[in-house]
């Protein structure tokens, strides 16, 4: 499983929390804005096949800022590094990001099990739908692995 997840031109080091889903269907996302979720459901990062998907908040109306605010600065050729429980650390290199509906994700393989391995990295993005309670979009970044 998963233990850290880092990027280190953004100063992002966050604790990974092994993550399902909710009543609604949702990916759960962990309630403390400074850790991120692993989707249990997706292929371990590292794997040979799939996206690996790792989900966090961008803030918290009670606790600040999210670990993953930081996505909003990401570029093309950044480094990610996930430790893991066993083996050794595995590096990605960013690829793309994009804003995608909430309802688009499945529709952009956020969520393959196969085709080439890839880590994605999901959080909110605006605009923020007061009515609602929540931003509209996500921000979608997906990473290669390094040495593949």
């Amino acid at each position: 499983m998963p233990v850290s997840l880092s990027i280190p031109r953004l100063g992002v080091e966050a604790a990974v929390d092994a993550v399902g889903v909710t009543k609604q269907e949702q990916v759960m996302v962990p309630e403390d804005p400074k850790r991120v979720g692993w989707y249990r459901f997706s292929p371990l990062p590292g794997a040979p096949r799939g996206s690996s998907v790792i989900v966090g908040h961008v803030d918290s109306r009670e606790r600040g800022l999210g670990v993953l605010v930081a996505l909003n600065d990401v570029r093309r050729g950044d480094t990610v590094r996930v430790s893991r429980s066993e083996g050794r650390p595995v590096e990605y290199r960013v690829v793309s990001r994009r804003t995608v509906a909430k309802d688009g994700l499945t529709a952009v393989g956020a969520f393959r099990v196969d085709g080439p391995a890839a880590l994605t990295l999901i959080t909110c993005t605006g605009p923020y739908d007061a009515g609602k309670g929540g931003y509209r979009n996500n921000l979608v970044v997906t990473a290669e692995p390094v040495g593949r």
